[in-house]
């Protein structure tokens, strides 16, 4: 066997090996930072949020505790802890006109009529001057069994009450107090066993320029007591008679003399 060479080609003599391209450097991962900017900003916009949702919620919720009347109530009555109710309501700058529940108006007079629910205004507080309390006795038979106290009342002074009501025009028929105010009732019985003799006391409010003249009028005679469906006394307050009750003269026609 006879080995055969092969001589170098040309092509491939004197060329060198071709060199080998390094390959791209690895970068090293930054460790994270807790004052990363983009953290930042996340965390000044999720605070920022949670304050205006606050704020928002805060100014829908601004309200004030005030006291409200939990009844009508005319002017002269005298307020008590079971005629005020506190509740919660949004004034804004209104706030000062209305009598907060940090402060008790009980015992206080109303200087005009509120309604059942109406909060109660520093105004109304304005009371008027020389007011006193007078106790009327009164038959419970001549007293409506709806009379509470608060609301407007007529006062009437009747010659017989075994006579049932009077004629129309009749005379020894008067009018003793017009539109008072009912500050308290005491003495009334409830039930089948109560009685129309049994005496009520009803105290109204009167000026003390008029007591005098309300005590004089009465003269012991039998009274009766016509309430109004209104707590109003009228334009400007002042007190005016109202339409007379079933069966009970006005006060002019009372005053007329019978020939």
């Amino acid at each position: 066997m006879t080995a055969v060479r092969t001589p170098p080609t040309s092509a491939t003599v004197g060329v060198p090996a071709p060199a080998v391209q390094p390959g791209p450097s690895p970068r090293r991962v930054r460790p994270p930072r807790w004052l990363d900017l983009r953290l930042v900003l996340g965390v000044l916009l999720v605070l920022g949020s949670v304050l205006l949702g606050a704020r928002v919620i805060g100014a829908a919720d601004a309200t004030v505790p005030v006291w409200a009347v939990a009844g009508d109530l005319a002017a002269g009555s005298e307020l008590t802890t079971a005629d005020l109710v506190a509740v919660d309501v949004r004034l804004d700058d209104a706030a000062d006109a209305y009598v907060s529940t940090g402060t008790d108006p009980a015992g206080r007079t109303l200087g005009r009529a509120v309604r059942a629910g109406e909060l109660l205004p520093l105004s109304a507080l304005e009371a008027p001057a020389n007011v006193v309390h007078l106790a009327l006795p009164v038959q419970s038979g001549y007293v409506p069994p709806d009379l509470r106290r608060g609301q407007l009342v007529d006062v009437y002074a009747v010659a017989d009450p075994t006579a049932g009501a009077p004629v129309a025009g009749a005379a020894g028929v008067g009018l003793v107090v017009s539109r008072a105010p009912v500050q308290a009732i005491s003495g009334r019985s409830e039930g089948v066993l109560s009685a129309s003799t049994t005496t009520v006391q009803v105290v109204v409010a009167v000026t003390a320029e008029d007591a005098p003249h309300v005590l004089a009028a009465t003269g012991g005679q039998p009274l009766v007591v016509v309430v109004h469906e209104s707590v109003d006394r009228g334009a400007a307050g002042e007190e005016v008679v109202g339409e007379p009750g079933p069966g009970l003269p006005d006060a002019a026609a009372a005053a007329e003399p019978t020939s």
